[in-house]
């Protein structure tokens, strides 16, 4: 989530070039397929069909790719019901370089980590987010080869030795936070065919994208100054590649769904100028026992029933949806917990987009359901225009 590929993949691109000026230091952040669509192999490798996955190694970095990250959202509770929901994301891009792998500076940027923080309170109708950049120079932020562990300053996500399918989640400002240990109580989910999530019809126009869409969840959450006992569930996306959008897209729609029933979803709609979905559209339903299936654009329907105004950016965003799958039975409302969960990364990268918790309730196997999710859209504040466009 990804949440979804591009929003994540234009972060690092910007926050490169903004990097890179700051500390006196001109780097190429501006790889491009060429017109077959591949990445200059003197680069980065590019996400193409046959990758086999091996855990837990691939929990760890992948730093022969561009761009790469984890990304963490869940809902929790405390004992007496009040409800949260979190976003604990990090993000890294590689530099590769022949002036950078020269120098012999401890601060020459290699690698650049990003990382988002956000918290939903909803009882208190506040939505609280932040984020933090550093370079991979002297121990301030790094990822692991082989296993998940990846940090900025003293924000982490870090896995257990003995237990490869739990980590401990950790980031706090002066006013939020989270501090909670995860355990997967599913198998990892691979999204897409032959190992690549398509965002576009070139080759190695894909990244290589797995979830964990059920984790357990117990910690701590911290809201104006005080520390609150939770639990619940969350949801983890790895991604890993190297290529842009396809062109003509402006922006993307994308939600993970977890049911009562032991279910799960993950679609995400790659926006047209028209406002329609790219055919790499796709999905992925997982079922109870953890197998899934994957789902092509014609599976789905997303209907858009109501939209939210920005007042601080102007912003129009779709507010509730319908969702429908004809062959799996489903037909779901998606409704926010909080219609202001918008990020204006004004100090950074200038993106606005929204990604917020969301409630869900219809019908799955033809039987009554609800559940819990979030959704990330793209695009709407400002049409996405990545400098290879």
């Amino acid at each position: 989530m990804i949440s979804l590929f591009n929003k994540r993949w234009w972060f690092l691109l910007y926050y490169g070039a903004v990097f890179g000026v700051v500390c006196g230091i001109i780097v190429p952040v501006n790889v491009e397929a060429d017109e077959t669509g591949e990445v200059p192999k003197a680069y980065f490798q590019p996400a193409l069909p046959g990758y086999t996955y091996t855990f837990p190694f691939d929990h760890g970095s992948h730093d022969t790719y561009m761009t790469e990250w984890w990304y963490f959202t869940g809902h929790l509770l405390t004992r007496n019901g009040r409800r949260f929901g979190y976003e604990l994301t990090f993000f890294r891009r590689a530099i590769d370089d022949d002036r950078v792998r020269a120098n012999p500076s401890p601060w020459a940027i290699r690698q650049l980590y990003f990382a988002h923080l956000a918290v939903t309170d909803e009882a208190n109708r506040r939505f609280h987010y932040t984020e933090k950049i550093s370079r991979a120079a002297l121990g301030k932020a790094g990822a692991k080869v082989g296993r998940l562990q990846t940090w900025i300053d003293r924000w982490s996500v870090t896995a257990d030795h003995s237990h490869p399918n739990q980590f401990h989640l950790h980031a706090f400002t002066n006013e939020f936070g989270i501090d909670a240990t995860v355990v997967s109580r599913k198998p990892p989910v691979i999204h897409g065919r032959q190992g690549i999530s398509r965002k576009g019809s070139a080759r190695g126009q894909a990244s290589h994208y797995y979830s964990l869409t059920r984790l357990e969840t117990t910690g701590k959450v911290l809201v104006e100054g005080t520390k609150l006992d939770v639990q619940g569930t969350s949801w983890m996306d790895h991604e890993f590649g190297s290529m842009d959008l396809g062109k003509g897209l402006v922006g993307w729609d994308w939600l993970s769904l977890q049911l009562e029933t032991g279910q799960e979803l993950m679609l995400y709609g790659l926006r047209r100028k028209d406002g329609g979905f790219d055919p790499a559209s796709s999905g992925t339903f997982v079922m109870a026992d953890g197998s899934s299936r994957h789902l092509s654009l014609m599976d789905f329907q997303l209907k858009v029933l109501d939209h939210w105004i920005s007042p601080a950016s102007g912003a129009r965003y779709p507010s509730r949806w319908l969702l429908t799958i004809a062959s799996l039975g489903i037909r779901l409302e998606i409704v926010p917990r909080l219609h202001n969960q918008e990020l204006r990364t004004v100090k950074s990268t200038r993106v606005t987009y929204w990604e917020g918790a969301v409630d869900v309730s219809g019908i799955a196997d033809n039987a009554e359901v609800t559940g819990r999710g979030y959704v990330e859209l793209t695009g709407y504040a400002k049409p996405f225009r990545p400098s290879s466009r």
